[in-house]
């Protein structure tokens, strides 16, 4: 089992800025490859970065490439979303998920995830 909490969510402006962390503890943290996803009501989770165990793979949304930055600190069991230039689109509510898949083209279906945290909300106001 892993247990995911994330924090740093929270109301900004249109252009501002915010970093979400996910707290995992349990299983081997290092083991997973971490994904960030965010829903809003009525819509499926949607896919918006991941990042494999080792750092050496990461992958984003279109809608997010060059704005947002993925990482994580396996010594700290944390991982991380630097979400910058942010817009009212970004708006959701923002899950961390782990996967122990080893396949790159599953990261970004959240089906395939087997941990995920309670979310934290992002609202971001024009």
């Amino acid at each position: 089992q892993v247990q995911l909490v994330e924090s740093g969510g929270g109301l900004v402006q249109a252009g501002g800025s915010l970093r979400l962390s996910c707290a995992a503890s349990g299983r081997t943290f290092s083991g997973f490859t971490m994904g960030w996803f965010r829903q809003i009501p009525g819509k499926e989770r949607e896919f918006v970065a991941a990042i494999s165990w080792n750092v050496g793979w990461q992958d984003y949304s279109g809608s997010v490439k060059g704005r947002f930055t993925i990482s994580r600190d396996n010594a700290k069991n944390t991982l991380y979303l630097q979400m910058n230039s942010l817009k009212p689109e970004d708006t959701a509510v923002y899950y961390c998920g782990a996967t122990s898949s080893t396949y790159t083209s599953s990261f970004s279906h959240a089906p395939q995830y087997d941990y995920w945290g309670q979310g934290t909300q992002v609202t971001v106001s024009s």
